[in-house]
């Protein structure tokens, strides 16, 4: 008898169980509190509240409006990028779920669609998000030591005097020196910066220097001094590639460039609309639910029955890892979820039919069983596979709530295949063939 079958059940049952705790909610009964579980590793804390998007949670959305003025039309494009991530990392920094900055360009004007959900204090994000961000240039504090440096650490070091005022801009180059090969980050300084770090780069030779960003350091551990720069025209290197130079480079852009935002647009999503979505969503997808139950039991009856189970275990496996992940969900994402249920039943009515196929060609039950998984199962690959590749084509394009169905869908497809092949197949094998 062999021992696949019995671990596989053992796996799905320890999986289950796992994933049912994981999605037990915050609820009081009889006057006792259930505690809800929590994920610590190290720095990693996961409360396991599920997110939800500005649609469900409530929130703000906010249109701005980036003043170009004193921008070449050469650096817009970067400018406004550079915009954008210093406000997603603001907002991040407020603790609310998720936010989604994007970026809009008309002929004439570039904007900001700043979307945040579940924001309690709306005047300190409308504040933060406007605030002109600050790039400083620092040294390591005298009596602090040199091996120090390395530790992110705002309080070991002190102000150099250079800002992002001082620098003109910062631009990814693939490196020429054959000891640094790679990419480096050139920057430029404007005359004031140039005096400045003159004085600085002679006092401070092979010190470190840091670079923070609204009060939060960047390119770490920090570029260490090598020459006295007297035509306010320096360089980072740091084994960087292509992604990582721009990425700094944006960053440093970001406190150098003076962009200001404008709110042109304010809208409010109240928490009453977003718990009437969330009821109503709960009362479809449990209607959607029973609904696909009674169909698959009255249908197909005793292989009906076990389909059921697996859908059941199928639905427990991914709200456990849509929690784990703290995937942010909205009404869209929620849609793809309840499409996932559909699809996840697909793949078992292929399976079944085969299965009713083979028996009314007079195979045994075994046969039948083993063929029925074995020929359905290209199909099911196929179809998914299209699934997936349509998923990620919306999750690359698609802005919002696109991507929120487009990455509840893709998990719902990936888990539905656990679901139906391994879960169905194994129940099966145990509960209807019986020769495990």
């Amino acid at each position: 008898m062999s021992k696949k079958p019995r671990l596989l059940l053992a796996v799905i049952i320890l999986l289950t169980i796992g994933a049912l705790y994981l999605d037990i909610p915050q609820i009081t009964l009889f006057g006792k509190s259930i505690i809800h579980p929590k994920i610590k590793i190290g720095q990693y804390i996961n409360n396991l509240e599920p997110k939800l998007g500005l649609d469900l949670a409530g929130g703000v959305q906010l249109t701005l409006s980036a003043d170009m003025t004193s921008i070449a039309p050469a650096d817009q494009a970067n400018a406004i990028e550079s915009v954008k991530n210093i406000v997603e990392n603001r907002i991040n920094s407020l603790g609310v779920a998720e936010p989604v900055v994007q970026t809009a360009k008309t002929p004439s004007q570039y904007r900001l669609i700043v979307e945040i959900p579940g924001i309690s204090d709306v005047d300190q994000a409308v504040a933060t998000v406007k605030k002109a961000a600050h790039l400083e240039f620092m040294l390591l504090k005298p009596q602090i030591p040199l091996e120090s440096s390395e530790a992110a650490n705002l309080a070991n070091y002190v102000s150099s005097g250079l800002t992002g005022s001082d620098l003109k801009r910062a631009t990814p180059q693939a490196s020429r020196d054959p000891n640094t090969p790679g990419y480096v980050v050139s920057l430029e300084f404007n005359a004031e910066g140039t005096k400045k770090l003159a004085k600085i780069t002679q006092a401070n030779l092979q010190k470190p220097m840091a670079m923070f960003l609204d009060g939060q350091p960047i390119s770490w551990p920090p570029p260490i001094i090598q020459a006295v720069i007297i035509d306010g025209n320096a360089q980072i290197s740091g084994n960087f590639d292509a992604k990582s130079a721009k990425e700094l480079s944006i960053q440093l852009n970001a406190g150098a460039l003076p962009v200001p935002l404008k709110i042109e647009s304010q809208s409010r999503v109240g928490p009453t609309i977003g718990a009437t979505a969330i009821e109503k969503s709960i009362i479809a997808t449990i209607i959607g639910l029973a609904s696909v139950a009674i169909f698959m039991i009255i249908y197909y009856r005793f292989l009906g029955f076990f389909a059921v189970i697996a859908l059941a275990i199928y639905t427990i496996l991914v709200f456990a890892i849509f929690k784990i992940f703290q995937v942010t969900l909205t009404l869209a994402g929620i849609a793809g979820f309840v499409l996932s249920i559909g699809m996840a039943v697909d793949a078992n009515i292929l399976i079944f039919e085969r299965i009713k196929e083979e028996r009314r060609w007079g195979k045994p039950k075994l046969d039948a069983f083993f063929a029925g998984f074995d020929r359905a199962w290209t199909s099911i690959r196929d179809s998914n596979v299209s699934s997936l590749i349509t998923t990620a084509i919306l999750f690359n394009f698609g802005t919002g709530s696109i991507r929120g169905f487009a990455l509840t869908l893709a998990l719902g497809i990936l888990i539905s295949m656990f679901s139906a092949i391994t879960v169905s197949r194994t129940l099966l094998r145990f509960f209807w063939v019986g020769k495990v």
